[in-house]
């Protein structure tokens, strides 16, 4: 790995490069309000965090990234529309995997704009692509719009389509749903027992965590409701199949999610705008010909992405993380602007990465 001036210096070269593309540095705290991050992820974000507590802040974590404060920042005091860029640590905790730094240098690029989203999602996923061009990376990109859209569109409750929305990037979770709902996998023995009481709460010990009587007795009446519904469709199950399984280039993707509109129209404006940003892709210079696109993209790394999503990788070494990724990540500034939101893109770079795969420094 790099030594760390190296690695600063490198950072302050693509600081540089953003900053000539309109944007704002920004600097964050290193240490960020766990309850943020938590109400965001849930439980799962102690996994890759490092958490500590304060005792008068309560509990911190080691940032884990720079986007959900950035997004919190603009959605506080920042004017619209609105460019920055930022550089410094981030830290991730990698149980899995000790070959992988749990403490790394990520300099980014960040849009929130409300006009031509497409064009904006093109803009920095292009740049990206130039500043990165020397290195001989593997680009990715996805869409995780396109899926959200055909689980709206099913046809059954609203709680189940709530709980795949949920999970989308957790695609076990996702299948064992859509499984369960479909009628493809029978009812857990312990929960068709329970449902099949005629008061479950009778006999019932001391009540032991948060959840009171109310809240408990409001869930088994779900499950119920859940139990009584009809399985999904088989159809609408092979076609959430058939977008899940779409891998191609970005034009025969295309052509491939407007065939599967024909019995999915749900999914017609999300395949419009991959349309419309495969377009401005093209007229900065991407051949999208040669450009790889899968459905299932993101699934597993970004949480907070709603729609276009990108990486760049380097195919000769698997071993290594993206040397950059990023995508739209509308959904995230209505949730952190309490009820204001604005339409936002940006990406992360590894400068350490950069180095080690020969890059500029």
């Amino acid at each position: 790995m790099p030594e760390r001036a190296a690695i600063r210096a490198e950072a302050a070269r693509l600081r540089a490069i953003f900053e000539a593309a309109g944007a704002l540095p920004v600097e964050t705290s290193v240490l960020q309000p766990a309850e943020v991050l938590l109400d965001l992820y849930g439980e799962d974000i102690r996994a890759r965090a490092y958490v500590t507590s304060d005792a008068l802040r309560g509990e911190q974590m080691l940032r884990p990234d720079f986007t959900v404060p950035v997004v919190q920042m603009h959605m506080e005091h920042g004017a619209e529309p609105a460019r920055y860029t930022y550089s410094g640590e981030v830290f991730r905790r990698q149980e899995e995997d000790a070959r992988r730094a749990n403490e790394y240098t990520q300099v980014g690029f960040e849009i929130f704009e409300r006009d031509a989203p497409e064009a904006a999602d093109a803009e920095v996923f292009a740049l990206f692509f130039d500043i990165l061009r020397p290195l001989g990376l593997r680009a990715a990109t996805g869409d995780i719009g396109i899926l959200m859209a055909a689980v709206a569109g099913l046809r059954t409750s609203d709680r189940r389509k709530a709980a795949l929305l949920r999970h989308i990037w957790r695609p076990r979770r996702f299948r064992a749903l859509i499984d369960r709902f479909s009628g493809r996998a029978p009812m857990p023995e312990a929960r068709a027992a329970l449902l099949a009481t005629t008061d479950p709460m009778a006999g019932a010990g001391p009540f032991i965590g948060l959840r009171g009587p109310d809240e408990i007795a409001a869930r088994i009446t779900a499950l119920r409701e859940d139990a009584a519904l009809g399985p999904i469709s088989a159809s609408e199950v092979a076609l959430i199949d058939a977008i899940l399984a779409v891998r191609e280039t970005s034009d025969n993707a295309l052509e491939n999610l407007r065939d599967i509109a024909v019995d999915l129209p749900a999914i017609q404006p999300a395949t419009e705008r991959l349309a419309r940003r495969l377009d401005e892709l093209g007229a900065r210079g991407i051949d999208i010909t040669a450009l790889d696109f899968e459905a299932s993209y993101g699934r597993t790394q970004m949480e907070y992405y709603d729609g276009f999503v990108f990486g760049f990788y380097a195919a000769e070494r698997p071993d290594l993380p993206p040397v950059a990724s990023g995508g739209r990540y509308d959904a995230l500034t209505r949730h952190l602007g309490r009820g204001r939101e604005i339409p936002a893109v940006g990406g992360v770079i590894r400068p350490g990465l950069v180095l080690s795969l020969g890059g500029r420094a």
